[in-house]
């Protein structure tokens, strides 16, 4: 499953957030395309979102979020720094675990 380069395109599914005090999931959609990637977020922050360049090597990829942000949520819900992922084709897996802050897992599927 591993080893397979993450293509442009447009995915779709499901964020979610886990901390100590419980989860939180919501909907979104990512878009990849010539190395820029575009994170579509949600008003409760669940996930903010972001957008900027990306970037894909050995099973990590790396997103450069470009945007401002106030400072008065979790940064960890943006899409940006270094993720563990799988892609099989078709299912995009993203994944970080921030310092003990919580878990954030992006579960994607190719449009």
């Amino acid at each position: 499953m591993d080893g397979i380069e993450v293509k442009d395109g447009i995915y779709k599914g499901t964020f979610t957030v886990t901390y100590s005090s419980g989860t939180q999931t919501g909907r979104t959609t990512l878009e990849l395309k010539d190395g820029r990637f575009s994170c579509s977020g949600n008003s409760d922050r669940i996930p903010a979102g972001g957008s900027g360049t990306f970037s894909a090597d050995n099973n990590k990829i790396t997103f450069n979020d470009e945007n401002p942000w106030t400072a008065d949520f979790d940064w960890g819900l943006i899409l940006s720094g270094v993720y563990d992922y799988t892609f099989d084709g078709k299912k995009l897996l993203i994944s970080s675990n921030n310092n003990g802050v919580g878990q954030y897992k992006y579960d994607l599927e190719k449009q």
